[in-house]
């Protein structure tokens, strides 16, 4: 049987553009080469898609160790040499479609978790591993997320969102609006970025001024959200129509939450898998994760995050990722080793998952 050419999609125009290469690494050491082809597809910061050549150099570039080496300017330093050293290969669009039989996509962020990407593959007829377009989109921006879980009887944070050029408009109105709802602390995050990227714990007027210029310059969305004082449990989520929710895990930040700097560069975080819950709890929160994945017609793969408040075990939703890390320290890789489905496997249940939920338009 001939091998599937799978296009592994990595890097993107977003601020999460390094750990999308650590990931695309990560799959790319565990995927069967006997069954598949790999094919890199390598999108730098500006969107330009590169050739076969820079794509799979900067794969084989270990950026994890610049980060954990406290350098993330050097990583990007690094790639951008990469990616220059390549300016004159070219991509070639219709060599692409006509060889993909598969995309694996491993774009975190904007312009890849989106819809954005899915969309395109769409348009071409490509399957492609993780949700759809228009689930993709919702997850991504949580103020939606958030209308949508409640709807489905999802517990949420009280939440109030605000748009950038609002608040360019009028700050000061902002700040007072802000502190008339919310007591201190609390946290400000844009509304459609991951990994902890933009995210500041607010306790005073001072710093609740610096965080929403932070998060605006990232965003053209803005949440503002009350703290909860709780244990921070999250679940993998895996499949399309018939999904399998893994045990949860429990992540003990190393600081006041877990940053960008926690999970990537400190790497002082504790993750317990399986977390020590109650098993109401743990079904609770599991259930709680499948209603989620449904509500916003997910397919494939997705991380549910939550909050168990202290003292009422209350499951409140944090956020979905639709296209979670694949690092050596993501969440939802080892979730899913601890439920009996390693690495390999995963790879290979996301691509079978993505052939199943194949789309009807041909390829062009």
């Amino acid at each position: 049987m001939p091998k599937q050419t799978v296009a592994l999609f990595f890097g993107g125009k977003s601020a999460e553009h390094e750990i999308s290469i650590i990931s695309a690494r990560s799959i790319a050491a565990q995927i069967d080469r006997n069954r598949y082809e790999l094919s890199p597809l390598y999108i730098d910061r500006d969107g330009k898609w590169h050739g076969l050549a820079c794509s799979q150099t900067v794969l084989d570039t270990d950026i994890a160790a610049l980060l954990r080496s406290g350098s993330p300017e050097a990583a990007g330093q690094r790639i951008d040499e990469l990616t220059a050293a390549a300016a004159g290969e070219r991509f070639d669009f219709g060599d692409f479609l006509e060889k993909t039989d598969v995309a694996f996509i491993a774009l975190h962020g904007s312009h890849g978790e989106d819809g954005k990407i899915q969309g395109c593959l769409d348009t071409f007829g490509i399957p492609y591993t993780g949700c759809g377009l228009t689930a993709s989109a919702l997850a991504m921006d949580k103020a939606l997320t958030k209308l949508c879980a409640v709807d489905a009887g999802v517990a949420v944070a009280e939440s109030m969102t605000v748009l950038s050029r609002d608040y360019a408009k009028r700050p000061l109105e902002t700040v007072v609006e802000v502190t008339r709802r919310f007591a201190w602390p609390l946290f400000v995050k844009p509304a459609s970025l991951g990994s902890s990227v933009g995210i500041s714990k607010v306790r005073s007027v001072e710093e609740l001024s610096v965080a929403l210029e932070t998060a605006c310059e990232l965003d053209g969305k803005v949440l503002v959200e009350a703290s909860i004082s709780g244990r921070e449990i999250e679940v993998a989520v895996l499949g399309n129509g018939d999904a399998l929710v893994s045990a949860p895990g429990e992540i003990i930040p190393g600081s006041d939450f877990y940053s960008y700097e926690d999970k990537y560069i400190k790497n002082e975080a504790k993750l317990v898998i399986p977390a020590d819950l109650p098993e109401g709890v743990a079904n609770e929160v599991r259930n709680a994760a499948l209603t989620i994945f449904k509500a916003l017609g997910c397919a494939g793969m997705s991380r549910v995050d939550f909050f168990v408040e202290n003292g009422t075990n209350r499951v409140i939703l944090n956020e979905i990722n639709t296209i979670p890390g694949f690092t050596d320290i993501s969440m939802y890789p080892m979730m899913m080793a601890a439920s009996g489905i390693s690495f390999p496997e995963l790879i290979e249940k996301l691509l079978l998952l993505a052939l199943e939920k194949r789309p009807i338009t041909p390829k062009i």
